[in-house]
């Protein structure tokens, strides 16, 4: 009986130790001639940033936890959360990842491998070098093992691709029960990345793998791994629980943004949720200083007394933090510097600086 269609995963063994300046392409050619038309070839990150000389070097005498950390913060724009030394954090390149990609496994103790500076373009140039080298048209895939959020383990995903689409788009498709199908796109790429590994393995050295029988056309343009990244609007963990306080401090300014009394007026409704007794009165309008963005004058319902004054800071640093977590910049100003007998104090929101 014949079995039915399906894909493999072929490990390529017999790679050397990659240092800068090797010819990745060259190598791979060597170990895999075998290397068909329609192959995907999945390679580790690793060497790829090797091969590219993507290393911060340790220098003798010099603490590499110290160096490793420093790197860390030269490869982060945003921290998304911490917990110790740990930093989960966006790249530059847009990943959401930890201790940005850097690695210190594998190689030797007086180096640590950052991620390739765009693999995407990597996975082009290889691309291209071994359709030059042995004549076929194959994808290729630049892995890097990331955590799951919410789940323990690792798995390999793709941070750079070429010759097929990252995401298989099924929204508007309609399923066998006839439902149709409004948010299933198929990380495609990642789900190669993660079978490939299975066959390298995290301590055998070999780090790439070919998967064979995916019947897949390159895109037209071939947009590599960016359609994966999901920021901005589309991101609902940009903030983490434990750093968002720390995290919000006095915008320096702001611009004005649409639906800011909305945003006000249900932040404090969620701040005065834990107060019920506690009554803020919230005046919107255009500050009359000639400020930066938009202006919501708070007044207390009641008269200042040491309880009342305990509480609007409860309500206030909640609402703040609402704001940010929210999207908002904001900066508080205390009624002291304002005047006026029941302004507790006056609030600017607007979009967070570039």
């Amino acid at each position: 009986m014949t079995a039915p269609a399906g894909i493999s995963v072929h490990p390529v063994p017999g790679l050397p130790e990659f240092a800068p300046g090797d010819d990745l392409a060259a190598a791979l050619a060597a170990a895999a001639p075998w290397l068909a038309d329609g192959d995907v070839l999945v390679v580790t990150s690793k060497v790829v940033a090797k091969v590219e000389g993507n290393l911060v070097h340790v220098g003798p005498g010099t603490d590499r936890e110290t160096v490793r950390q420093q790197a860390i913060t030269d490869e982060t724009v945003r921290v998304v959360a911490r917990r110790g030394p740990l930093r989960i954090v966006e790249t530059r390149h847009g990943w959401v990842v930890a201790a940005a990609g850097i690695d210190a496994s594998n190689v030797a103790s007086d180096t640590l491998v950052l991620l390739p500076a765009d693999a995407d373009a990597s996975a082009r140039r290889l691309r291209a070098r071994l359709g030059e080298l042995l004549g076929v048209t194959v994808a290729v895939v630049v892995s890097d093992t990331f955590g799951r959020p919410w789940r323990d383990g690792v798995a390999d995903v793709a941070i750079g691709a070429a010759g097929l689409p990252a995401l298989v788009d099924h929204r508007g498709r309609v399923d066998s029960h006839g439902n149709v199908l409004e948010t299933t796109q198929v990380a495609v790429v990642d789900e190669l990345a993660a079978a490939a590994d299975l066959v390298k393995g995290k301590l055998d050295g070999v780090p790439a793998a070919v998967v064979r029988g995916l019947a897949m056309a390159a895109p037209t343009p071939d947009t590599g791994t960016r359609p994966l990244v999901r920021l901005g609007p589309g991101d609902l963990f940009a903030t983490g629980t434990r750093d968002l306080v720390g995290s919000r401090s006095p915008a320096p300014a702001l611009t004005r943004r649409a639906g800011a009394a909305g945003a006000v007026a249900e932040a404090f409704r969620v701040a005065v949720a834990a107060l019920p007794e506690f009554d803020v009165v919230l005046r919107y309008g255009p500050g009359e200083d000639g400020g930066d963005g938009d202006v919501v004058d708070v007044h207390l319902a009641e008269p200042v007394t040491p309880a009342a004054a305990l509480s609007l800071g409860a309500v206030v640093g909640a609402a703040l933090v609402q704001l940010q977590a929210e999207g908002w910049a904001t900066r508080w100003q205390p009624a002291g510097t304002l005047g006026g007998s029941s302004l507790a104090g006056r609030l600017r929101l607007g979009a967070p600086p570039p």
